[in-house]
Order: structure tokens, then sequence, then C-alpha cells
């Protein structure tokens, strides 16, 4: 079957991939909107005596610019460093040909906590647009410089940032004699701050966000065969969830958290199951003799979609949880897989490969209310789709020459950027929800 033919070739790139483990992922932007919004961020203003370990401003400043929708003045360009709106010179920034401005001051409050205050401004109106104080401890000043960048976003889009978010991701390290490494790891959204989640000889593969952002199920052959786990992210106790003979894969949660679809092959052909996980009683919610995997949520839980070869090629169906109606989503392109959709439910991001592109596999986006499909890269490596909690961009896997990255691409196209490993591969995103 041609679905467990790609299931097979993915664990077996799983166990090949020579990637490098615990690098920083770095995100480069390669193409933005035609016309970006120019916005300065001033160097913050501190009255403490010891330096801060983090340049608060110059986070937000790149969260803003990475985005691909803002451009950045440089802090050479400037032409003064207001901290408060009575040193705010507006005519001097619109020479600067910014269109809005933000200042800030961080105050300690302890030895270890420090108040911040920042406000964004309107440059040609001269009008003060948000100006909000917080408190953060020392050690956590980068969550705060998301926050606010966050904020501001929020304010000047009209839709929430997730600068506060997390990815999750697959490194591992090749030794001689065919002995290697995996890492499930996780990062802020820009790469930032890499953790190790868990580590094996053997590979690791799919990691899954709980809803609340607590808990990352994943597969894992440690045991000498396919077994899903799931990882408590503050705690560092691990689960692993029933295992059956032949493939366990493909976890996915429920938005509520308390149900994982995955992928069991126990009954001889790869079907969806749904455990839930206070109960552990397991339904098995498809039966056909073509392969059904990869299962993903709708928003409200009351369905899944995942890939099926039940047609004659690896399309996208949703299946109805209560009712057991299937409906066929994708008609266009002979494979489109690995599905998932925007928290609004209105977007499906697929892999999909169109008739006659030989083996090419392109990110595309499918709007399920018009029918629409929109291929949205070129490269034809592409693999693992993830939506941004805000529905902003799609970040997937890709090759660039011999080295696997991490590329991100907004659902309309015009926004890309890249993330790769400073050295080695890296295979498997997964992007967190909102974590704040």
């Amino acid at each position: 079957m041609v679905i467990l033919r790609v299931l097979k070739a993915c664990m077996l790139l799983a166990v090949m991939m020579p990637l490098v483990v615990k690098a920083e992922l770095v995100v480069e932007v390669t193409q933005g909107v035609s016309e970006p919004t120019p916005v300065a961020v001033v160097p913050f203003k501190y009255s403490g005596s010891a330096a801060l370990p983090e340049d608060v401003a110059q986070i937000i400043d790149k969260d803003l610019s990475r985005s691909g929708l803002f451009s950045t003045l440089p802090r050479s360009a400037m032409l003064g460093l207001p901290s408060v709106r009575e040193q705010v010179f507006f005519r001097d920034w619109r020479m600067t040909q910014s269109d809005f401005l933000v200042i800030g001051r961080i105050e300690p409050v302890n030895a270890n906590r420090v108040s911040i205050t920042y406000e964004l401004y309107d440059v040609l109106k001269e009008q003060n647009l948000m100006i909000q104080p917080l408190e953060a401890d020392i050690s956590q000043l980068r969550d705060a410089a998301h926050f606010m960048a966050d904020k501001i976003y929020e304010k000047l889009t009209g839709n929430r940032g997730a600068f506060s978010t997390r990815i999750a991701y697959v490194t591992a390290e090749q030794f001689g004699n065919e002995r290697s490494r995996y890492r499930l790891e996780m990062a802020d959204w820009d790469g930032n701050r890499p953790r190790i989640i868990v580590e094996s000889q053997e590979p690791i593969m799919s990691p899954s966000w709980s809803a609340d952002g607590k808990k990352v199920a994943y597969v894992s052959f440690e045991s000498g065969r396919p077994g899903i786990y799931v990882q408590y992210l503050a705690s560092g106790k691990r689960e692993r969830i029933q295992s059956f003979a032949g493939i366990n894969g493909a976890p996915a949660w429920s938005p509520d958290g308390r149900q994982l679809a995955m992928v069991l092959s126990k009954d001889g052909n790869p079907e969806i199951y749904v455990l839930d996980i206070t109960t552990s009683d397991l339904q098995r919610v498809t039966n056909h003799y073509g392969i059904d995997t990869e299962p993903s949520w709708a928003p409200d839980g009351r369905s899944i979609v995942f890939t099926s070869d039940r047609g004659g090629s690896p399309q996208i169906y949703r299946l109805d949880i209560a009712s057991r109606q299937l409906s066929r989503l994708t008609y266009e392109g002979n494979y489109n897989a690995k599905a998932s959709l925007t928290p609004d439910g209105r977007f499906l991001a697929l892999i999909h490969r169109s008739s006659g592109s030989g083996n090419k596999f392109a990110v595309a986006v499918l709007d399920l209310k018009t029918d629409r499909l929109d291929i949205l890269t070129e490269t034809g490596l592409e693999e693992s789709p993830t939506i941004a909690p805000n529905a902003s961009v799609v970040l997937y896997a890709t090759q660039e020459g011999t080295r696997g990255v991490l590329s991100a691409v907004s659902l309309d196209g015009f926004v890309r950027f890249r993330m790769p490993l400073r050295q080695g591969d890296v295979r498997e995103p997964a992007w967190s929800p909102f974590l704040n």
C-alpha cells in the first residue's frame, strides 16, 4: 500500500538522517510582505546598577522583524533614545520614516525582579496607542520580551501574536559503528533556549502538544518497536501509553486534552483509534481495508481529519466522531497528506503533490469554504507541516542542499522564513498552543 510504504520510508529516514543535537535554531527571513510596516524599537532605559542578562528591546525588535510584517529601524539610525513621552519628538521619528515607535524603561524591584513599562506610539498621528506596566523575574526577561512583542503585534495587526509560544522538534547525532543518538527538543519560537525533553539511541518521531501546553506525546522506538509516550514538561514525568503489536504511531491530542487519537495496526490494518487518557477506554473509529493514518483533531473536538488511501491514492478525509459520518476533503492532486486545521476550522494545511509533478511534495492550504487549494512552497521536499496557534504561518521540514531545515510560510504566501540549525539537520516540527 502507498501509505504503508511512506510510513516505512519515514521511519527509515528517521534512522538514517545525520543530525547534530542541541544546536540553536536561527530564524532567517527570506521573504516578507512587499511593504512592511516601519517600526522603531528604542533600547529600554535601565536604572539598575548591574547589567541585565537580556536586551529586552532587541528581542522585541527581532520578533517583529522576523514576522515578515515589519521592518525595524537600526539603532545606529535613531536620532534619540527616549524612554518617556516627554522625550519623544515625533518630527525626528518621521525623518527616519518610522510609522510606529516603541519605548520603555526597566527599574529594579529587588535583586531578582524588575518592573517594566513599555509604550507604543503612532508617529504620524502623534498618538499613544498603548502604555502597559509589568513585572518579571530577571531570569524571565526573554519571556517578558516575547509577551510585549505579542501585545504590540496584536495592537498593530489585530491578530494575536505567537512569539511566546514554543516549538518541539527532533534531532539526532550519528556516531561511528552505526550508532545514533536521538533527541526530542523544545525551544522558543525563534529557536532560542533549546531544551532536551528526552533522548534515546533509537528513533523519535511525531511530537504532538497537548492543548494546555503542559505535555508532549511522541513515538519512540527505544523498546525495539514503536511505542507512544507522554512527557510532562514541568515535572519530567514520562508515561508509556498502551502498547500493542504492530504500528503504534501518530499521536494527536484532542482540544480538551482528555483523548489521544493514534494509529494502531493491532487488528491487522493501520486504523485510527481514540484513547481516553483518564479511563484508558480505547475505541476504533475507522474501519477500512485501506490504510488510515495521520489523525488531527478539528478545533471543536467533534471530528478528526486523517490521511487514507481508501480511494486509490492518499487523500484527506474528515470523520465525525459521534455519527461516524465520513467525508472526503481533497480531490486535487494524486497525494494529499499530513493535514491540520487552523484554529477557526476554515483552512487545512497539508502536504500536496500535483498530478504530473513527479515526486515533488509541497506545502498547500485548502480553503474549506471555497474549496480553493493554494500551493505555498516550491522545493518539492516538504514534510511535517504544523500551524502557528494564531494561524499566521505554517512551519514545516524541508531540505536545503544535503541539510534538513525548518522553514515557514504564511497562509497567504507573502512571508517566508527558515530556521536551520547552525550545524546539522532538524525534523518533525510541532508548534505549541498559546502558553499565556
